[in-house]
């Protein structure tokens, strides 16, 4: 009877386990796996047999159960609740159930596990879907707060608002603009709708890096020469870019750098509206409007000798000096998803930041402004392991001098051990203590939060 009996409760217990929709592990008390579920194979990628006879110590080895559960159970003698990652990618979430002899002594260890891969794939695609959503308010904002021509200025900051009211004001007259400011900020891109909405919008915009042609060539590609001028020289004579600025606008960048003597020719250029070619006899009228953009100080230059006063009074018209990063953190919010955007579709990626990234990248100092923005979110899309950037892909955030912070959620629980509870609760705390840190008071916590106000102050406490 005995017999019938014991054969009774293993076929029951076989009909249990197939018929479960959760996947099951029975183990004794030294952790050795006496029977699972059929569906465990899907789940943990190893069949039935397989699994049955061996040491979840073995298996959490041979990353089967990561971390094993049974395990957990066995340590703290206790029910445990963790999340393990299988080797099929899977998410799961484990319970671990001791039961125990009349003397208290652990004799079967029952865990049961469930499948959260979809869950957590439809979290993940709602936090991406978060995030895409902010970035195209941003660049909805960003539209309106530009024109179609204006489109690598970033517009959200009042000191940026006042300079491109200023550069609309400014670009129907042919006054000289002097851009300044520190290097990187982006004084290059004013130049753009200064010509844009000129009445020289029809004709061409010759830009001219000064720093970056050999002085023994600037003054043949500035002003051009004849046919034989010099050794090498086009046999049918070359038009200089001055010459091709004509009717147009000239922005000379890094007008800084220009040598003396050149500034000297440059200086009649302007007081005569003539240029003379190399080797040539006569001048050629020339007709543009210019702009210049410099990082120094043309002051200190012309009190030093390196830069002539009657050029400097002559470019220094109409004077707009273009801030920097760290003084319109405004911008950084819409220039990051501007660069973000297009290097995703330069390089044909879908890359995201990460909440804490975005924080990390708008409380930075940006030494080198918008030019490092822009190196910056290029080398990030291009080198990024992972579809989300996270801090630690920032090479001015040191993960080490940040241990409470929670870059990537689910695995940084899952590395660390924690339970679910565990896991809950950390995560109430970091949101309660941002929200602590952002409002003023526990009525705003709760609006921000969406929690009742009585909740919020009995949560703090």
């Amino acid at each position: 009877m005995n017999e019938i009996g014991n054969d009774l409760l293993h076929v029951e217990m076989d009909g249990i386990l197939k018929a479960s929709n959760d996947n099951i592990v029975i183990a004794d008390g030294d952790g050795q796996v006496l029977k699972v579920s059929p569906n465990c194979e899907v789940i943990y990628g190893e069949s039935q047999s397989y699994l049955v006879g061996k040491s979840v110590f073995e298996l959490e080895k041979e990353d089967i159960f990561v971390p094993s559960v049974t395990a957990r159970v066995l340590k703290e003698r206790k029910d445990v609740q963790l999340m393990q990652r299988t080797v099929s990618h899977r998410v799961v979430m484990a319970t671990g159930i001791p039961i125990y002899d009349d003397n208290k002594n652990i004799i079967r260890i029952i865990s049961f596990s469930h499948d959260l891969t979809e869950i957590h794939k439809l979290r993940e695609d709602y936090e991406q879907l978060q995030v895409k959503m902010q970035q195209y308010q941003s660049e909805i904002a960003e539209l309106k707060e530009k024109d179609s021509s204006n489109r690598d200025v970033v517009v959200k900051s009042k000191k940026m608002k006042r300079i491109m009211h200023l550069i609309k004001q400014v670009a129907k007259s042919d006054a000289t603009v002097l851009l300044t400011g520190e290097t990187g900020v982006g004084k290059n891109v004013f130049a753009q709708p200064l010509h844009d909405n000129s009445e020289r919008k029809e004709e061409q915009l010759i830009e001219v890096n000064c720093g970056a042609v050999p002085p023994n060539l600037f003054e043949s590609e500035m002003f051009g020469y004849e046919a034989g001028s010099f050794t090498g020289a086009n046999k049918k004579g070359k038009a200089g870019l001055i010459e091709m600025a004509d009717q147009g606008t000239l922005f000379l960048d890094e007008i800084g750098e220009l040598p003396l003597e050149i500034q000297v020719k440059l200086l009649q250029v302007l007081q005569n509206k003539k240029v003379a070619r190399i080797g040539g006899n006569g001048s050629i009228e020339v007709d543009f409007r210019l702009v210049v953009a410099t990082n120094q100080n043309l002051e200190n230059k012309v009190k030093k000798g390196e830069f002539r006063q009657d050029l400097f009074y002559r470019l220094n018209v109409i004077p707009v000096e273009i801030p920097s990063l760290r003084e319109r953190k405004e911008d950084i919010y819409q220039l990051m998803h501007h660069y973000l955007s297009k290097f995703n579709e330069k390089y044909q990626t879908n890359k995201i930041l990460n909440s804490t990234t975005v924080k990390a990248l708008i409380n930075y100092d940006w030494p080198g402004n918008v030019r490092e923005l822009e190196n910056l979110l290029e080398r990030l899309v291009i080198i990024s392991d992972s579809l989300t950037i996270y801090p630690p892909d920032l090479p001015f955030v040191n993960e080490e001098d940040h241990p409470d912070e929670d870059w990537s959620t689910l695995e940084a629980f899952e590395s660390r051990g924690l339970t679910l509870l565990e896991a809950l609760e950390e995560v109430e705390q970091k949101w309660l203590r941002r929200a602590y840190q952002q409002y003023k008071s526990t009525y705003e916590m709760a609006e921000f939060l969406g929690l009742s106000q009585p909740t919020i102050v009995r949560r703090l406490n």
